[in-house]
């Protein structure tokens, strides 16, 4: 089953309110040890981790991107856009819980929770992909509202506009930080759905998204560099930063899918080998 269908099951046994939200639409909640439903929400669920909950969550854990994976992931592919993303592998319990869920204690990452965890109650949708992004005011984005029949949170009374929301739970930086995987990703469902990647081109992505330490070893061992006039400031930036070299890796599978912002890789030769991402 692909991560859309189980999402839809997901949001299926939650109440979603037939209502767009945006960033100064308010609501009132909060979750914490004191209300009865606490960490309910951590089980059962579904969430596609994006490539900067990937690298926050190695690192709290203090492993690589590939073990990262094969312990906490399940790859998945997404349908509308035929691309891999991978999503949290549940603990085998009754509940299907979160593998770093504690009953008493809550979220034992917390401060590296994924993305999806920190924008609750809220989802986050795009309308449709309209061209060249400008700045997020131009973007066709909205909110909506998940109400779970067991959370009591809806019941407090500190209130929000989602705009506080988002920036109380470092969803704004997440957002800047992954906002160029989403481009591609909006920008391979516009496609025709007969245009489809290549296998190399998938297992290219998939890398570049997710196993940051795989890409960092292709850029860096491999003959990459030698095939692009990339600045030496920018080498050494993305050396030396793995959110850099993420989003580095971002603006080239731009190019590399869908010939956009070719400026910024110009070639120093004509070799038209940009497809062993896995070298």
């Amino acid at each position: 089953m692909n991560a859309e269908n189980k999402t839809d099951e997901t949001q299926a046994r939650a109440e979603i309110p037939p209502e767009q939200l945006s960033l100064k639409s308010r609501f009132k909640f909060k979750c914490h040890k004191g209300v009865s439903c606490f960490t309910e929400c951590c089980r059962g669920i579904d969430i596609m981790l994006t490539p900067y909950d990937i690298l926050t969550m190695r690192k709290k854990l203090d492993i690589d991107s590939e073990k990262f994976l094969s312990i906490f992931t399940t790859p998945q592919l997404l349908e509308k856009a035929d691309l891999p993303v991978v999503t949290l592998k549940l603990l085998d319990d009754e509940r299907k819980s979160c593998p770093f869920v504690q009953d008493e204690e809550g979220c034992v990452i917390y401060e590296d929770r994924p993305t999806t965890c920190r924008y609750y109650p809220l989802g986050v949708g795009s309308l449709s992909y309209s061209g060249e992004q400008g700045d997020n005011e131009d973007k066709e984005e909205f909110f909506f509202m998940i109400k779970e029949p067991h959370c009591k949170g809806f019941d407090e009374p500190d209130e929000w506009t989602v705009e506080e929301w988002r920036e109380d739970q470092g969803v704004d930086l997440r957002d800047e930080v992954n906002e160029g995987w989403l481009d591609l990703m909006v920008r391979k469902k516009s496609l025709p759905a007969s245009m489809k990647l290549s296998e190399n081109a998938k297992q290219m992505f998939f890398t570049v998204c997710y196993n940051i330490d795989k890409f960092k070893q292709f850029v860096f061992e491999s003959s990459f560099l030698t095939r692009y006039n990339i600045p030496e400031e920018r080498v050494a930036e993305i050396k030396d930063d793995d959110v850099k070299l993420l989003q580095f890796g971002f603006e080239w599978l731009k190019v590399t899918f869908f010939h956009a912002g070719e400026e910024m890789f110009n070639p120093k030769e004509k070799n038209g080998d940009t497809t062993a991402a896995e070298e």
